[in-house]
């Protein structure tokens, strides 16, 4: 879990090492990555801390990310590298559909993953759904650059479970994002990652040649297997194409993962890659283009052969978490 910690420091600012100035009180971040790691950065202010039915949420202005938004102790976004996190959600799914026109978010209650899929100009509605009001509420009021999409009308915001909200909804999807919360025990979304959702909720509801993609948790050298390996794996026994693909993100202190799954061959070259984002996307994107995405699907050896050799599939039973722990649901 994050925690904020005030600590005394001492400023050295010449060459021999001496001094200057005496100790300083700094205020800190501190996330606890593993038993034995953790990760922590100075803070500007604390702007919010509080918590909603579901989470526990933070609002931190910290000096080397900008502001960042915490979620049971697990920085979700950081204004100062979140772009990289959201592009690689977003843009592949969609550069790959031929005319990806309806949207269905489950999470993305910051409101970044809807932006980005509003400068897509053959998107044609975007349905977004969070299970916590009270973070979408507090996104909307205090995340500036997420503003213009929160107002734009072919953004339809539902406050209710993913899970739920699909199966009551009979309309078809050109593309379904899972921008969840991690699976963390205690979390209010670890069931959405699992074979029988995939299989029985999401697969129903996209349309012929229709794209599913996941945050996929980290998939770093030595963090991959904590649940990146198994979501790839337990997506392989639901869609026909798999491709997992990652990016490192500075603020989370590791390389991240996401899959993308369907039942239609990925096929596009860099070049028709970059043709598409020229002509489909509104503004320039400022990470993902058709090298980078190239790049990023191109795993590093030992994280292919773990992913090659992983049997783990998820299901609500036999379930997998990162590491920490979340708010339970006490409603």
């Amino acid at each position: 879990m994050g925690e904020i910690s005030a600590a005394l420091s001492n400023v050295l600012n010449n060459e021999n090492g001496h001094v200057v100035g005496g100790p300083r009180k700094s205020c800190w971040y501190e996330e606890e990555i593993d038993n034995d790691l953790r990760w922590c950065f100075a803070l500007n202010s604390i702007l919010h801390t509080g918590a909603t039915q579901y989470q526990d949420i933070q609002l931190l202005d910290t000096k080397p990310f900008g502001k960042a938004l915490v979620i049971d102790g697990k920085l979700q976004s950081a204004e100062i590298d979140e772009f990289i996190y959201h592009e690689c959600l977003v843009h592949p799914p969609l550069l790959y559909h031929s005319n990806p026109r309806s949207i269905f978010i489950m999470g993305g209650g910051e409101g970044s993953t809807a932006r980005e899929l509003l400068r897509h100009k053959t998107v044609d509605k975007v349905v977004m759904c969070d299970i916590d009001e009270e973070v979408v509420e507090f996104c909307k009021s205090y995340l500036e650059v997420n503003k213009e999409a929160f107002s734009d009308p072919r953004l339809d915001l539902i406050i209710n479970d993913a899970r739920a909200e699909l199966e009551r909804r009979e309309e078809h999807y050109d593309i379904i994002i899972g921008d969840l919360a991690d699976p963390i025990e205690g979390g209010p979304c670890y069931q959405l990652y699992t074979k029988s959702f995939y299989e029985f909720i999401v697969k129903p509801r996209l349309n012929q040649g229709g794209i599913f993609v996941t945050q996929a948790g980290p998939a770093g050298i030595f963090s991959h297997t904590e649940v990146f390996s198994c979501i790839f794996n337990t997506l392989k026994q639901v869609f026909k194409y798999v491709v997992p693909y990652s990016a490192h993100i500075p603020s989370y202190a590791d390389t991240w993962g996401w899959v993308m799954a369907s039942d239609t061959p990925f096929v596009a070259s860099v070049d028709e890659l970059d043709q598409r984002i020229k002509q489909r996307i509104n503004g320039e994107n400022r990470y993902l283009d058709g090298k980078t995405f190239t790049s990023s699907s191109t795993l590093s050896k030992a994280v292919r052969n773990s992913l090659n050799n992983e049997t783990h599939v998820y299901s609500e039973g036999n379930a997998r978490f990162i590491y920490g722990h979340g708010r339970h649901n006490q409603a």
